[in-house]
């Protein structure tokens, strides 16, 4: 008698990961598991192909990106569409995540010289005689774990960014997404098939658990708080340096003088798209009580136009992760039961694989649909005196991800007072997609950046060199040195630093 499998949960048959369509239960592929011996190999093969690729220089590498950034332009439709069988997502949904990745790939390939490459910095005129020479060397091999939720755009911010600085990449995805991350891999080996600078590893949390102790000179994980903090611990045995990208609880401010239709539009996508599982998504929204009732009023309308299923006029999918469903009753459940209302879903509103848009009104700040990651597709509406008011509650979180505000006149000013690594203003997640900027948290939402420059500089280590260039006027660095040369740096120290200006 064969067990009934539950829709969307990946599972080991015969030594194959298999994946499954999270609404139909139907198999999307079969992988070869790996064991901590494949984890090893894997790296043993990055380390000789990381010294080729670093080899090629900036210039070698920037074209093969751009080629790598080409092939995936080519076939987004037929890599959304596999997005969508994986996932759940709308095709719709995976075509805006993927054409972010791909502006990402060609951000990190144009932008690596000039951000990584040698320069000469200006020296100290304590010591003039050295010229001094900045660089940035690749780690060497780069182990990527990957999230299920934005299979495409979130780890190409780590790869295309480890890849560009001239790293070779071992990549893990989600035991719920290992087609995605097959279907990457293949597309980077057709522009670079000469070494293996491309691997990916397939299986559940125990294979990414061999990857972080497989001799990786670097971690990139995404994924929920709890499992950074073993990441974290795994590689702290080695010393092996880590890039956290972990939960969100990302707020909304609405003030008095916000264009209301536009904020609800914001609003809407930023904490439905995905089905709300997003770890930048909007969950908690607080609004100035002078717009309360038409805010609320508009952000009821339009939530409840949404269509929810996995057709192709769905506007959301399923929930991806099965064991999410339970997080999520259990939140509204908590809302509810402490004097929450729900104007609009409920209870009720979670009838798997799918759960509706819910709107939560008069819930508690301690309550967990407040203070937990819920990663569905519900928002509680706070009514607040001030926006002031509101960035207090925005930050009285452990978390510390993302976020937006609404205003016409205080955007800005209020956007600096959020305590988050990014915020949009006026628009909500509009960051994720700008590849000129660092995306990352702080706080439980984890430490470090892709995306950018820092994001170069993140899968780099500096490099600083001296070199002498004429005799020293001011013998710091010798035993030679004589008590009136001592004397001299005294007076030279107190000239250029003795001034309170």
């Amino acid at each position: 008698m064969t067990a009934t499998r539950t829709p969307g949960l990946p599972y080991v048959d015969a030594g194959h990961l298999v994946s499954t369509n999270p609404a139909t239960g139907e198999e999307v592929g079969r992988f070869p598991a790996a064991d901590a011996a494949a984890v090893a190999a894997a790296v043993a093969r990055a380390r000789e192909a990381a010294a080729w690729w670093a080899g090629l220089g900036f210039d070698d590498r920037r074209e093969r990106l751009l080629r790598f950034r080409s092939r995936l332009a080519n076939r987004i439709t037929e890599l959304a569409e596999l997005v969508h069988d994986e996932t759940g997502k709308p095709v719709a949904e995976a075509i805006v995540e993927s054409a972010g990745a791909i502006d990402h790939v060609a951000w990190a390939a144009k932008h690596a010289r000039r951000v990584l490459g040698p320069r000469r910095v200006a020296s100290s005129l304590m010591q003039i005689e050295y010229a001094s020479f900045l660089e940035y060397q690749p780690y060497g091999v780069i182990g990527v774990i990957g999230p299920w939720n934005y299979p495409v755009l979130t780890p190409i911010g780590s790869i295309g960014y480890a890849l560009a600085a001239g790293n070779a990449v071992v990549f893990k995805p989600s035991e719920y997404t290992p087609a995605v991350g097959r279907w990457l891999v293949d597309r980077f080996a057709e522009v670079v098939p000469e070494q293996p600078v491309f691997q990916i590893v397939f299986g559940l949390g125990d294979v990414g658990a061999a990857l972080t102790r497989s001799g990786v000179d670097k971690v990139a994980f995404t994924g929920s708080t709890a499992t950074g903090k073993k990441v974290m611990a795994a590689c702290a045995e080695t010393l092996t340096p880590v890039l956290l990208e972990c939960g969100g609880k990302d707020a909304m401010i609405i003030d008095e003088d916000a264009d209301l239709d536009q904020a609800v539009a914001a609003c809407v996508w930023g904490g439905m798209t995905n089905a709300g599982q997003t770890c930048v998504g909007i969950e908690r929204v607080y609004v100035a009580d002078a717009v309360y009732e038409p805010f609320l009023t508009k952000l009821v309308k339009r939530a409840g136009d949404l269509r929810v299923g996995v057709d192709a006029d769905a506007d959301i999918g399923p929930i991806t992760m099965p064991g999410q469903l339970d997080v999520i009753r259990r939140h509204i459940d908590d809302a509810l039961s402490r004097g929450g209302r729900a104007v609009l879903g409920g209870a009720e509103a979670v009838r798997p694989p799918y759960v509706l848009p819910t709107i939560l009104v008069d819930v508690p700040e301690d309550s967990v649909a407040v203070c937990e990651e819920t990663f569905g597709p519900t928002l509680t509406v706070t009514r607040v005196p001030s926006a002031d008011e509101a960035v207090r509650r925005t930050n009285a979180t452990r978390y510390g991800l993302g976020g937006a505000v609404f205003s016409r006149d205080r955007g800005m000013q209020l956007a600096r007072r959020m305590r988050s690594g990014m915020t949009s203003v006026n628009s909500a997640i509009s960051f994720a997609g700008m590849p000129s900027l660092p995306f990352g948290g702080t706080g439980d939402s984890g430490f470090g950046r892709i995306h950018g420059a820092d994001g170069l500089r993140e899968f780099s280590r500096p490099k600083a060199v001296t070199r002498r260039r004429m005799r020293s006027l001011l013998p710091a660095l010798s035993f030679d040195r004589t008590p009136k040369e001592v004397g001299r740096i005294v007076s030279v120290v107190k000239l250029l630093h003795g001034r309170a200006r």
